[in-house]
């Protein structure tokens, strides 16, 4: 930042997030896998919803899925596409017009 400091304003990253057996996610992405937010080291036959990949490519982990076997079973997604009410202080309204969430569910065949 400026003068040496830190920005305290920065965006907000997207991710790609994945769930389910740790086994099958590690099988599935390798070492595309970010499995730092998830703390419960436990066993591998063990579920998941903290793990993240280290890209936002979502083809690219279309694809991986894809080569494994699996395919997709259903989607949904949510989003914002601005308000007509006024912003509470502090809220940045540029990012929350553009706030989304996409899910995609995938089974093996």
């Amino acid at each position: 930042g400026k003068d040496g400091l830190a920005d305290v304003k920065f965006r907000k990253l997207s991710r790609i997030l994945v769930c389910g057996r740790v086994a099958l996610c590690r099988e599935i992405f390798g070492d595309t896998l970010n499995e730092s937010r998830d703390p419960d080291h436990g066993g591998p036959d063990r579920y998941t919803s903290r793990f993240f990949l280290k890209h936002c490519f979502i083809e690219q982990a279309f694809d991986m899925l894809h080569e494994r076997g699996f395919r997709m079973a259903g989607s949904c997604g949510s989003g914002t596409a601005g308000s007509v009410a006024e912003p509470k202080p502090g809220v940045d309204t540029e990012e929350n017009r553009w706030n989304h969430y996409n899910e995609f569910v995938f089974v093996r065949e």
